[in-house]
C-alpha cells in the first residue's frame, strides 16, 4: 500500500498524537497520508478522495469510530484497519503498542481482506420514504416519547410473522451479533456469515427468542397502534447514529445491502480466539 486515509476519534487520540505519529512513520517510508478528525466531518474531503488514490483506511478509536467510517465510505469499497484505543474492540484488531509492526505488514502488502455484510434500511413515514441508510452492526427500533412498550408488527418476505410488544427490536448482521444484540440476549455468529438476526428488546412475554433469517430475506417492521387505539412513537437508528422518528403506521424495510465493509486482517487470529480474549476482558 502506498496511500492511506487516517480517520481518528479525537476524544481517544488526544490532539491526534498517534495519528500524526503514524502519518510521519508512513511518510518517512515514501507513503502518502491524509489525516481527518472524525467529529469534524468534511464531505468535500470525501469527494476529493478517489478509489484510485486511497488504498487503505486506518481508523483510530474503537468499534464505534470504525462503524461510522464504514457507513460514511461504504460505496468506496476501500479496506479498513481498526486501531483500538477504546476499551473493547471486536472490529479494531490492532492495539496501540502493535501499530508499527502492523504498518510494516501493510507496506509489504502482507495482509488479507475479510468482507462483512451490511444492512440497508428504508424508513417510511406517512407512506413516503423518509430515510435510507446502511449499517454494519445493526438497525434498531426503540420506543420514543412515553416510557411504555410498543407493538412492533414484523413481516418477512411479505408474510406476517408476529407482533412483538417490547421496548424495541434489533436487526443485526453477524458482525453486530457481538454488540447490542448480544446484550439483549441474541446469539453470537461468525462475522463472515451472511444472515440477519432479529432480537426483541425487553419483550413483554416469557418465551420470546432471537430469530435468525437468511441473508436473502427482507424484514419489514411496522409500528402498531398504541393503547386504546392511540398513537405510539418510536425511533429507528443505524449503528446507533442516524435517528429517524416514527409513529403508528410507519415502518422500516430491512435487507442485506449491496455494499460490504472490507476489513484488513493483519494477524492470523481466528474469530474464536478474538472472542475468547474479548469475553475474558469484559
Amino acid at each position: 500500500m502506498k496511500t492511506f486515509y487516517i480517520i481518528a476519534n479525537a476524544d481517544k487520540d488526544v490532539n491526534l498524537r498517534l495519528s500524526y505519529e503514524i502519518a510521519d512513520y508512513l511518510t518517512a517510508r515514501g507513503k502518502r497520508c491524509v489525516v481527518r478528525r472524525q467529529e469534524k466531518e468534511d464531505p468535500a474531503l470525501h469527494s476529493r478522495l478517489s478509489t484510485d488514490e486511497i488504498e487503505g483506511i486506518l481508523v483510530l478509536g474503537g468499534d464505534g469510530t470504525l462503524l461510522r467510517a464504514a457507513r460514511e465510505l461504504a460505496e468506496r469499497r476501500i479496506p479498513f484497519l481498526g486501531i483500538n484505543m477504546g476499551h473493547l474492540g471486536y472490529l479494531a484488531e490492532i492495539e496501540e503498542q502493535n501499530v508499527e509492526a502492523a504498518l510494516e505488514r501493510l507496506i509489504a502488502d502482507d495482509y488479507t481482506i475479510e468482507e462483512r455484510m451490511m444492512l440497508s434500511g428504508s424508513v417510511y413515514v406517512n407512506g413516503k420514504m423518509a430515510e435510507q441508510d446502511v449499517a454494519l452492526n445493526d438497525i434498531v427500533l426503540n420506543r420514543s416519547g412515553n416510557l411504555r412498550v410498543v407493538d412492533y408488527e414484523v413481516c418477512v418476505n411479505g408474510q406476517y410473522l408476529n407482533s412483538f410488544t417490547a421496548d424495541g427490536i434489533i436487526v443485526s448482521t453477524p458482525t453486530g451479533s457481538t454488540g447490542y444484540s448480544l446484550s439483549a440476549g441474541g446469539p453470537i455468529i461468525s462475522p463472515t456469515a451472511t444472515m440477519l438476526m432479529l432480537t426483541p428488546i425487553c419483550p413483554h412475554t416469557l418465551n420470546s427468542r432471537s430469530i435468525v433469517f437468511s441473508g436473502n430475506d427482507r424484514i419489514r417492521i411496522r409500528i402498531g397502534e398504541g393503547r386504546r387505539g392511540g398513537r405510539d412513537e418510536a425511533c429507528v437508528t443505524f449503528d446507533g447514529d442516524t435517528c429517524v422518528q416514527m409513529k403508528t403506521g410507519d415502518y422500516v424495510e430491512i435487507r442485506k445491502s449491496e455494499e460490504v465493509t472490507r476489513i484488513m486482517k493483519i494477524n492470523q487470529v481466528s474469530f474464536l480466539e478474538v472472542l475468547r480474549n474479548k469475553l475474558s476482558r469484559s
